[in-house]
């Protein structure tokens, strides 16, 4: 091949410009995921605490054709026919999902949460219900989504995606204000803009580990109904957390102001990637007929991912099933472990940085309950510069809190998860959590 038809091929090539994709795709909020996998595939001998996913121990391979077979086992004693079963598992299955009666059911047995199976939508992880939820609320550039801040980056990510407008609602050391919340409704109204939601974890926040208390739930819902708005409740720890967890929110909702978003990566298998929207709303159509935000979703669900795999609702199912609809037991083992590894680590990071010493530093930490989270004020500022460093000159990682921040903020914040290590691992890993903290609080 002449030079020339090389040099000719090679102008030929399309070549796209970041500037003329969408805007989110420069956004850095799109980067925190690849690039945290990123760091800890590059410094494969350091202790994260990094990622917030379940603990392997608690899979056995096993599992997953047991909790199969009893699905398909549920569907024969319920009268499907072998050709019957044979769709339900190979075909694409209704958009909505296969199992929401046995969610509803779930939801019943465990949360006190009575909501009929066709307000349920099936999602491909809570992830999807973000979407979908987000795509169908937001109407138009005055739609305002307000967060409490810092939160989870899948649903600022998400609201980038679609150009929803985003509104943080600072969280105090001590968790949500619902006077915080009421300030800033009032603001964006003031404005001309149109508040349509409200996303909050309400149990063992992810990144902060709070929890919001009973008396902030209740004016949370009054503030709900008072400026009408919808609250987005995402709350994956609850049921994998030691102890008795507040009720939720939707359990409360006595106005149907509160979208559940729910998820089983982490109390069945996060592989199985399916998670679920509780959306009973009702919607008015042009001609004034009533159906649920649940049918809008499946719509939107339709032209994204058709459906939610069946073999991994069948997965999901069986569980259920297996634990009578109640993940509190079937987590009770994981719940132990994961309030264990948190006291744990609570427990080594003060014999690393006894309370004069970190006075002295300026360093301070919150002492959640349970989840997978907590977090550390030091007195340097954090990027993924200084997280590169922890990694590669003292062997630990863990998450800046600049990514869970909309806008600006988090600079002196990083993120602790515990869920995935061993005692071994949270000793050693504190230890040089500590040692790293002395030396940067050194250079200053």
């Amino acid at each position: 091949m002449s030079g020339t038809t090389v040099e000719t091929q090679a102008r030929s090539r399309v070549q796209l410009e970041i500037k003329e994709l969408h805007g989110s795709l420069s956004d850095p909020v799109l980067d925190t995921m690849n690039f945290l996998n990123e760091v800890t595939h590059r410094y494969p001998d350091a202790i994260s605490f990094a990622p917030g996913r379940p603990y392997d121990g608690f899979f056995d391979t096993e599992q997953v054709f047991t909790h199969v077979r009893r699905y398909l086992g549920h569907l024969a004693e319920q009268g499907s026919s072998e050709r019957d079963i044979r769709t339900a598992l190979y075909q694409y299955g209704p958009t909505a999902g296969l199992i929401r009666g046995i969610i509803a059911d779930s939801l019943r047995a465990d949360e006190d949460t009575d909501v009929p199976a066709e307000s349920i939508v099936v999602t491909v992880g809570a992830q999807e219900a973000m979407l979908l939820v987000l795509r169908a609320l937001f109407a138009g550039p005055d739609d305002v989504l307000l967060v409490s801040s810092p939160c989870y980056v899948g649903i600022t990510g998400a609201a980038r995606l679609l150009d929803v407008a985003v509104r943080p609602v600072e969280e105090r050391e001590d968790g949500f204000n619902a006077a915080d919340l009421e300030a800033a409704v009032l603001a964006e109204q003031a404005s001309g803009r149109r508040p349509r939601a409200f996303y909050v974890v309400p149990d063992h926040s992810n990144p902060s580990g709070n929890t919001m208390g009973p008396q902030a739930r209740k004016e949370l819902l009054e503030l709900a109904e008072r400026y009408d708005f919808l609250v987005l409740e995402d709350s994956p720890y609850r049921l994998v957390s030691p102890g008795v967890p507040q009720p939720t929110l939707k359990s409360q909702d006595r106005a149907r102001r509160v979208v559940h978003l729910g998820s089983y990566s982490k109390t069945v298998f996060p592989g199985a990637r399916v998670g679920f929207v509780v959306a009973d709303q009702c919607v008015l159509n042009a001609v004034g007929e009533e159906h649920l935000l649940a049918d809008e979703l499946a719509k939107i669900k339709s032209m994204v991912t058709v459906n939610t795999s069946s073999l991994s609702q069948a997965a999901v199912a069986g569980a259920l099933l297996g634990a009578r609809g109640r993940l509190s037991e079937l987590n009770a083992e994981a719940a132990a472990y994961y309030g264990n590894a948190m006291r744990e680590t609570l427990r080594q990071l003060d014999i690393q940085l006894p309370a004069a010493r970190r006075e002295a530093l300026g360093v301070r930490w919150n002492k959640p309950t349970g989840g997978f989270f907590l977090t550390m004020r030091v007195p340097f500022r954090v990027d993924n510069t200084v997280l590169t460093t922890s990694a590669q000159d003292f062997g630990v990682i863990w998450t800046p809190m600049t990514h869970f921040c909309p806008g600006t903020g988090g600079h002196h914040g990083i993120r602790l998860s515990i869920s995935y290590l061993t005692p071994d691992e949270i000793e050693e890993g504190t230890a040089r959590l500590a040692r790293f903290v002395e030396a940067r609080s050194g250079l200053l």
